[in-house]
């Protein structure tokens, strides 16, 4: 069992092109045991973006805190603190900041795939 505050794990920064102001930091994944999924915890600065991008894996969402918003279908669709937000597999997407504060979400992925 793994008991801890998020923030005591070590985090990724990214930048390149196509992403700009994203930290991840992967929570419980394969060193945990975890056999089954992936939970990620990601923030968005203000302005930042991830990638726009598609792969065979799905994710389930949840947006802690912030307001963004996420790429789909080919257009925009603001999401706040509560809201979730499943992408399937294959399905192009992207998230951004587009709001003052941090933006916190939680993704999950299947195991197998890249964790971050």
């Amino acid at each position: 069992m793994k008991v801890m505050h998020y923030s005591e794990i070590e985090s990724k920064k990214f930048e390149a092109d196509g992403v700009k102001g994203v930290t991840g930091r992967v929570v419980i994944g394969e060193a945990d045991g975890a056999e089954n999924f992936c939970m990620r915890i990601f923030k968005l600065e203000a302005g930042g973006f991830s990638p726009r991008h598609s792969h065979e894996w799905e994710h389930e969402i949840f947006v802690h805190s912030g307001n963004g918003e996420v790429f789909r279908d080919g257009g925009w669709t603001p999401v706040t603190a509560g809201n979730i937000i499943f992408i399937p597999g294959n399905e192009e997407h992207q998230i951004r900041n587009n709001g003052s504060d941090t933006f916190v979400f939680v993704c999950l992925i299947p195991s197998g795939a890249p964790e971050l």
